[in-house]
């Protein structure tokens, strides 16, 4: 009996010991190059598969699945395990120009393999679309911050603390592309490369050449402040960049037609098309210190400014043709500071600190007599019209926390719009009269500073629910004054980003 199973156990022996090394190689192929494995993330029908190129540095990524969005992903994924602050950096491009032009190819990073991750990727789709794609709560919804380039040739995703950003460019160097989003990676995470062909029966394939992934060293200079035009949709809350520069600028207002954006930066006002890439100045005469609170007319012919260039140096209310020109002065007391004009365009509601407190008053357009609207203890702030012209919506400090306020235009009626254990500032109210935007600090958060984690949030004026509609590092300077879209649809704001600085 021994004798006639000899045979038998030598194959179970020999298969036993030719299953284990198709497993080591297959563990060598998922090894190769810089990452240390691959699989696929989620549900699909074909699984992915890697091949890496040494010669190259190149990796073609074959992948499949429905989809990397909503609150679930699916796709093929190659990665490494690593923490702390990491770039990831590459040429991409697709095998063929067929299939859905949705199809993504990307460079991520992503808490775990589940696949309802926390993530933050840089996306590249075939229609030359590239955003910024985020998860920052596991089982939430998928977010994004698209780019105001197409189709750049090398991208690359950053983290850096607890915040991450893209950068893209050519054949020359990688420049920041917006973003700075806080995306809580908790210790070790997987950094790497994936593809999705946003079809589930489809496998698509991209090539992913000059990757570099390295771990920078702690930054030894100043950070290097950029500022971001952002756009978002109020019915899908996804961003998209206009404009970013290098510096400080603030305060977008959206103008009446649609065609532009404005904005203050080192005490001038700027215009942009909103297709446009370069800012050209406003002339604003002896205006030459514009601060961040300036609007535009409802028949969209003239700008109402705050400037600090004259008399004691302290902010005074202007009008001027929105073409530019000569300002006519409208507040003769300071400090003044402009927040809304009137429906029918003949009033100006501004914020006034007269003998130590700071409220809100109205004046007639041309100047003369102001009129104190409000007279509780503690700062009010931020007074906007509502487009049917019945009540001005203001921020006030009068219950501790900053809360959002509405009052007759007389003044009458004072009436706390919602409550909460937040900081609210400067409401402002969609032109068909539906929603309220507002800026929000966290209760510890004294003022409205700069270079602050805060969230934009959009109440419906109908019921009164609030929603999330973006979260960003920001504060003053974000959205000070009104930047309504005119058709209601998106919201115009500025975010910051403090990249780190080398020596």
């Amino acid at each position: 009996m021994p004798r006639r199973l000899l045979l038998p156990s030598i194959i179970l022996l020999a298969c036993s010991i030719a299953f284990a090394a198709s497993r080591v190689g297959a563990q060598t192929a998922k090894t190769a190059g810089t990452f240390e494995g691959h699989t696929d993330v989620g549900t699909v029908l074909h699984s992915g598969s890697v091949l890496y190129d040494p010669d190259k540095q190149s990796y073609t990524l074959s992948g499949s699945g429905e989809n990397m969005w909503f609150a679930a992903d699916a796709f093929q994924f190659v990665w490494k395990k690593m923490s702390g602050d990491v770039t990831l950096t590459a040429d991409i491009s697709f095998l063929t120009k067929t299939g859905n032009e949705h199809k993504k190819a990307v460079l991520m990073f992503r808490q775990s393999l589940d696949a309802d991750s926390v993530y933050a990727d840089v996306a590249l789709h075939a229609s030359g679309l590239t955003s910024l794609q985020f998860r920052d709560e596991k089982g939430a919804l998928t977010r994004e911050i698209q780019a105001n380039v197409s189709a750049p040739k090398r991208l690359r995703i950053s983290k850096r603390g607890d915040y991450v950003y893209m950068a893209f460019g050519g054949d020359g160097e990688v420049q920041p592309a917006g973003g700075w989003l806080r995306i809580p990676l908790q210790g070790t995470f997987y950094v790497g490369l994936g593809v999705c062909s946003h079809d589930k029966d489809v496998v698509e394939q991209a090539v992913f050449s000059n990757v570099q992934l390295v771990q920078p060293s702690a930054a030894s200079g100043e950070p290097v402040l950029y500022s971001t035009l952002e756009t978002v949709a109020i019915d899908s809350a996804d961003r998209r960049v206009s404009y970013l520069s290098q510096g400080r600028f603030e305060a977008p207002n959206w103008t009446p037609d649609g065609s532009a954006f404005l904005f203050n930066r080192e005490g001038r006002l700027e215009r942009l098309a909103v297709n446009g890439d370069k800012p050209v100045p406003i002339e604003t005469g002896l205006a030459t210190r514009c601060n961040n609170d300036h609007g535009i007319s409802p028949d969209g012919t003239q700008l109402a400014i705050s400037d600090n260039s004259q008399a004691d140096h302290e902010s005074l209310v202007y009008t001027l043709p929105i073409t530019g020109g000569a300002p006519h002065r409208v507040t003769e007391k300071s400090p003044s500071y402009w927040h809304g004009w009137s429906p029918d365009g003949k009033t100006l509601a501004f914020v006034g600190e007269r003998d130590g407190d700071f409220d809100i008053y109205a004046i007639p357009v041309e100047g003369g007599q102001e009129t104190r609207l409000t007279r509780a203890k503690g700062l009010d702030d931020g007074p906007e019209y509502s487009p049917d012209g019945k009540y001005i919506y203001f921020n006030s400090e009068r219950t501790r926390h900053m809360q959002i306020w509405r009052m007759k235009p007389d003044g009458s009626e004072q009436e706390q719009v919602f409550s909460d254990d937040l900081n609210n500032w400067f409401p402002h109210i969609s032109p068909d009269g539906q929603w309220m935007v507002f800026l929000t600090y966290q209760p510890d958060v004294t003022g409205h500073p700069e270079n602050k984690d805060v969230m934009l949030r959009l109440m419906s004026l109908a019921d009164k629910k609030i929603t999330v509609l973006a979260k960003l590092f920001g504060g003053q300077g974000t959205i000070n004054v009104p930047s309504w879209s005119p058709d209601s649809k998106r919201l115009a704001f500025v975010s910051y980003m403090l990249l780190p600085g080398e020596k």
